[in-house]
């Protein structure tokens, strides 16, 4: 709570006859009010099951690793990357070359939101009304509206096997595999589809997933089972932030922690974005697990609710003095 909140509640409250103590108590009571109150986010994972049609699945989970409900989404069709925008799940599924969209609820808005996709759908990263998809095959990053409409299916071509993708300001940072053969490369792009840098970043083993934090970006490398820390500018903070994972194929940041699917041991695990681990097995017992989101609500604060208190205090005490 700022002075200027003080100042009000103390004259307020000195009008109503309240003693010093009161004036404290109201005071401190009202800080409180203007102090955050967290909301709980959420964990959104995609298994692919055994790789089958309608084998696949989205799960949800607490950021402390419980299962809010492991087939949140089912019946899916090896659905690798995901990306959240709101109360929306936009999934990329592999084996019908769709994109689907899905609530965070687990309700189907459009199992065929994008469709007759080319090449394999395999990363996806919404910004505003905008979704962008990798074709691993076609080696493309097409251009959607969160609505299903085409903006441009060959935004970005002449790409290697890409995989992961993220978004920062007007500028896409894309995973391009290259078959795991030490040639990986992070690629960076403008969202109206110009080359920025297609090598930005090079020298990964089998790298899929990528996040980015603000002017880093974080990148699992399946080869080196390794999550690498990497400026957006193309330097490299630490190519081993994170070391003895499992096949490390998505990875999402919140805040100062950093979520890793591992793929081959089925599980989730936290770190710090310094590189510290939190919980190697945040949640385990998963079915071939792909892609990660993190969703964490903005603070909100609980001044309204209890300035309404302070305010009702006053009136009370105005009425037993008159």
């Amino acid at each position: 709570m700022n002075t200027n909140h003080k100042i009000i509640l103390m004259v307020a409250a000195r009008k109503c006859g309240l003693s010093s103590l009161s004036v404290m108590a109201l005071v401190l009571s009202a800080g409180a009010a203007f102090m955050p109150i967290t909301a709980r986010g959420q964990i959104f994972v995609t298994d692919s099951g055994d790789g089958s049609a309608g084998a696949g699945s989205i799960g949800e989970y607490t950021p402390s690793g419980a299962s809010v409900n492991a087939s949140l989404v089912s019946g899916l069709s090896a659905p690798f990357g995901i990306a959240v925008s709101g109360s929306d799940l936009f999934v990329a599924s592999q084996i019908n070359d769709t994109i689907g969209e899905y609530t965070t609820s687990g309700a189907t808005v459009n199992a065929a939101l994008v469709s007759g996709l080319v090449g394999i759908p395999t990363g996806i990263a919404v910004s505003g009304s905008d979704l962008f998809v990798t074709n691993e095959g076609s080696g493309t990053i097409g251009e959607y509206t969160t609505s299903g409409a085409t903006v441009d299916a060959s935004l970005v071509s002449g790409l290697v096997n890409p995989y992961g993708i993220t978004v920062s300001g007007s500028d896409l940072f894309v995973i391009n595999e290259d078959n795991g053969e030490g040639n990986g490369t992070i690629g960076e792009y403008t969202t109206s589809g110009t080359t920025v840098n297609a090598s930005l970043v090079s020298g990964f083993v089998d790298p899929y997933g990528i996040a980015v934090s603000g002017s880093d970006l974080f990148v699992a490398d399946g080869g080196n089972n390794t999550i690498g820390e990497y400026t957006t500018s193309g330097a490299t903070v630490n190519a081993s932030l994170v070391t003895g994972l499992d096949f490390p194929i998505g990875v999402a940041v919140s805040g100062s922690d950093l979520f890793a699917v591992n793929n081959r041991s089925n599980r989730i695990g936290e770190y710090t974005t310094s590189g510290a681990t939190v919980n190697a097995t945040l949640v385990s017992g998963l079915n071939s697990p792909y892609d990660i989101a993190v969703v964490v609500p903005e603070p909100a604060t609980g001044s309204l609710v209890l300035i309404a208190g302070a305010s009702l205090l006053l009136r009370q005490r105005r009425r037993q003095l008159v």
